[in-house]
């Protein structure tokens, strides 16, 4: 994705682990992809500027929140930068020099994300429209274009390195289906292009060979675009370790199958991994652009052999106000993300409408009504058994967001409107369509174990590190994956 605004130019599906039907015996490990692998990602090169200017993010309570943390809890592991060589000072159109990329990954590194640079070889944007060469390479000739994207391409990488970042991926070149330093780089004369990319692979492989190299087109549903470009890549001696793809469809359900499609033919023909490095839905139709997201993640995870690496969304938190008119972040107005970004939260191992028991890892004790059948009641845990009082229906909302019912009284888990640490969770009439008090986000921890967190306080279920029977169980704030108490096990039943 390149945009001028004005603004002007733009691996086989894990199997899932048998869960005992022992109650309080089991645990449900993640995949290793669920844990390790799978990247679920956000380009976030506005956000230094943002920043600057003072622009306020706000979690979904309201309350003012760094950017990458609400990322974050929206289940974002990985953040990709773009990389200009001699970039301007204008907020939209410039910046992302080396030394404020180096700056934000080491930012975004030591708080445990992965990261992915992606090089333009220009001073502004790149894309299929518009390869320009930056200004301090125009008269160069082709020779020493050679030697720039190699220098270039090194320095950053070992500036990067000193500061103890170690890219997991890195693009040489953004979007170049067209080729890129043009004219020099055009896909008219491929060869020279096969020699520029190549000069930018052995710098990466030079600073740190374990650094992924991805070669990235757009319009990742076009399967003769690509073979078209990889083969001739293939064809002139090419070197590259994965294809990136852009994904910004109008309408996603007349082209998601292609884009599983070209997915696994990449792998299939060049034997190489693949990842939605790009992707973006518009603002104000959340609905739409959380299913076409979950739809994406769906058809990358299904390639075969975990060789679909993940998908990261292009600027989310790119506001239309602060950009000056960008349609495809998932951000509001109100400086909050919409629940479109809620399709990273990773639950796909829970099934809507199933039957679960809750065991907290504090104790083994499972979420327990004790019986009651009144609004108001406090949810307790107990040892597991095998009474009613500890099976919930799970059900999703279809907005990132579940519904949790217990069976003896129809009743719903209720964060009773407060949001306070220590306050007790009870049971209420369900409403929760309408009711944040009753929606309750489950993300994947890495060690197997789910956090339950409310929509309406920000908090999460929490035991209070109790292993005794009868205890109400709370709400506090988010610490779950250091907190034992915070970390529930789902026994399907």
């Amino acid at each position: 994705m390149a945009i001028l605004l004005s603004i002007g130019c733009k691996k086989a599906a894990p199997e899932q682990q048998e869960i005992s039907g022992t109650f309080g015996s089991s645990k449900q490990v993640a995949t290793t992809e669920d844990v390790f692998n799978f990247a679920k990602g956000a380009d976030v090169g506005w956000l230094q500027q943002m920043e600057a200017t003072n622009y306020i993010f706000n979690n979904d309570n309201g309350v003012a929140t760094n950017c990458l943390q609400i990322l974050k809890d929206k289940g974002i592991n990985s953040i990709r930068f773009r990389v200009w060589v001699n970039p301007s000072a204008d907020k939209v159109n410039g910046h992302c020099s080396k030394a404020e990329v180096v700056t934000m990954a080491t930012r975004a590194s030591l708080m445990g994300f992965r990261i992915m640079i992606d090089f333009h070889y220009s001073d502004t944007w790149a894309d299929p429209g518009h390869q320009a060469k930056p200004a301090a390479w125009a008269n160069d000739a082709f020779s020493q274009l050679l030697n720039d994207v190699y220098d270039h391409t090194y320095d950053v990488m070992n500036t990067l390195k000193a500061n103890g970042v170690y890219p997991e991926w890195v693009q040489v070149g953004n979007e170049i289906t067209g080729g890129m330093l043009w004219p020099e780089g055009s896909t008219s004369n491929f060869w020279q292009l096969t020699q520029l990319i190549n000069k930018g692979y052995d710098a990466v492989k030079a600073v740190n060979v374990s650094s992924k190299v991805i070669i990235h087109l757009d319009q990742g549903n076009d399967n003769g675009r690509f073979r078209w470009f990889f083969d001739n890549l293939t064809a002139n001696g090419g070197k590259y370790d994965a294809i990136g793809l852009s994904y910004y469809p109008s309408d996603y359900t007349t082209s998601i199958n292609d884009l599983g499609i070209n997915l696994n033919d990449m792998v299939s023909r060049y034997n190489k991994d693949v990842i939605v490095v790009e992707v973006g839905g518009v603002d104000n139709q959340p609905q739409n652009t959380y299913n076409m997201l979950i739809a994406v993640q769906e058809k990358v995870r299904a390639v075969p052999n975990n060789r679909g690496l993940g998908v990261l969304y292009w600027e989310p938190q790119g506001t239309r106000t602060w950009t000056g008119g960008y349609p495809l972040s998932c951000w509001g107005d109100d400086g909050k993300p919409t629940f479109a970004i809620n399709a990273f939260l990773d639950n796909r191992n829970i099934i809507s409408g199933a039957t679960y028991q809750l065991i907290c890892h504090t104790g083994n004790k499972a979420l327990d009504n004790y019986g009651s059948i009144t609004d108001g009641a406090v949810v307790k845990q107990y040892t597991p058994g095998y009474s009613q009082n500890q099976q919930w229906i799970v059900t999703s909302l279809n907005n990132g967001y579940h519904k949790i019912k217990c069976i003896t009284s129809g009743k719903v888990l209720d964060n009773s409107g407060s949001s306070t640490n220590g306050t007790s969770v009870i049971q209420w009439t369900d409403n929760a369509e309408s009711n944040w008090n009753q929606q309750w986000a489950i993300s994947l921890l890495g060690n197997g174990y789910y956090k339950i967190l409310c929509r309406a306080s920000g908090n999460v279920l929490d035991n209070y590190g109790s292993t005794t029977d009868g205890i109400a169980v709370i709400q506090w704030s988010d610490n779950a994956a250091a907190n034992w108490n915070q970390q529930w096990n789902f026994v399907k039943l």
